[in-house]
């Protein structure tokens, strides 16, 4: 896999956009389009049935050099040899944790990636040891329908501000790319608008080709 600060597109195997795919399906096409990382997020999948997901994922992950992160379950990433656990600000600091050495897994170089919303929590996550940190939502998504929307400010203090990795997430479309790219940020997350394309491969390619146009 490559480091991290030279990653640029960030994707995800998401259960509410699979219609009648499969996550493994979804995963080498997400892949093949030029995926740095793969997120599997199943918001409303049991444990066992993520861990069955996971397992069926990593070996296609592994192969194409793709980080593999799993979103909300920490134990279950270090189980299956995902590189990566992404939890929100709900999972991790409302839930009494102060630094990411303090998860419940025994592989301790499992990188934790954190959800922020506004500069105090990007502070307060980084200062909490995550590998990397999304800011967002910059505009309004369907996948988060109650979160307020950041806007391109939050993308502009990150810029300047932020010195680990972060990735620009919410609503992000091709439309809209160019807007998120001049406002600073280098790496981005996409869901639906790749989820949703006629062609998810032909649609990360145009992505992964806009962000590379922006240099690091």
């Amino acid at each position: 896999m490559k480091p991290l600060s030279e990653c640029r597109l960030y994707t995800f195997v998401d259960t509410a956009y699979l219609r009648s795919r499969t996550p493994p399906e979804v995963a080498q096409q997400l892949c093949d389009g030029g995926s740095d990382l793969i997120q599997l997020r199943a918001k409303n999948s049991s444990p066992d049935e993520i861990r069955r997901m996971a397992e069926t994922i990593f070996p296609i992950t592994a192969k194409a050099g793709v980080w593999l992160v799993i979103n909300d379950h920490p134990q279950i990433a270090a189980e299956v040899g995902a590189a990566c656990c992404h939890l929100g600000q709900e999972d991790f600091f409302d839930a009494g944790y102060a630094h990411v050495s303090q998860l419940p897994t025994a592989v301790p170089s499992l990188k934790i990636g954190l959800s922020t919303h506004a500069p105090v929590q990007a502070k307060r996550a980084i200062a909490a040891g995550a590998e990397y940190i999304a800011i967002g939502p910059v505009y309004t998504t369907a996948t988060k329908p109650t979160a307020r929307p950041v806007t391109l400010d939050y993308v502009r203090w990150a810029a300047t501000a932020v010195k680990i990795p972060w990735f620009a997430i919410g609503g992000i479309n091709l439309e809209n790319l160019d807007g998120v790219l001049a406002a600073g940020a280098r790496r981005v997350c996409a869901v639906s608008a790749i989820l949703n394309a006629p062609d998810i491969v032909e649609a990360c390619q145009k992505f992964k080709n806009r962000l590379l146009s922006a240099p690091l």
